[in-house]
């Protein structure tokens, strides 16, 4: 791990068994040819999951205000909300990954307000990396 990067926010990924190791190693290997060799990803066994604090559970969108509205009239338990699968997606696509076309097909599917929707394709319109795979 490069000594650049806080262990508290390093990248890392857990496997379960061979497969997912060997796996975890190629997918590595061709990043680090892709960014020239600035990954800084740890691969381990997996051995014990801790949930992140609150304030960095779907980080991205936690700081749209307008979307959380939606979110927690949807969702007025936080633990739900952290659950959602639709929220880990738009956290993806406010954090500028995905493809546009797959947001377009899915987008109904979130539970969004029409204000919300807007806002949403308003944001992902910013930021969304071509050719990224959807969150």
């Amino acid at each position: 791990m490069n000594s650049l990067y806080s262990r508290q926010y390093h990248s890392i990924i857990f496997y379960h068994n061979e497969v997912q190791k060997e796996l975890a190693v190629k997918s590595y290997e061709r990043e680090i040819l892709r960014d020239e060799g600035t990954v800084a990803t740890e691969i381990v066994p997996f051995s014990a999951f801790y949930p992140a604090e609150d304030y960095h559970q779907k980080y991205y969108l936690q700081g749209k205000p307008e979307l959380m509205k939606d979110f927690k009239a949807i969702y007025p338990s936080f633990k739900d909300f952290v659950s959602s699968t639709a929220a880990a997606r738009i956290n993806g696509y406010v954090g500028g990954y995905g493809e546009q076309e797959v947001l377009d097909r899915e987008i109904d599917s979130y539970g969004l307000s029409d204000s919300g929707k807007e806002r949403l394709l308003e944001i992902a319109g910013k930021g969304l990396i071509p050719g990224c795979p959807t969150p």
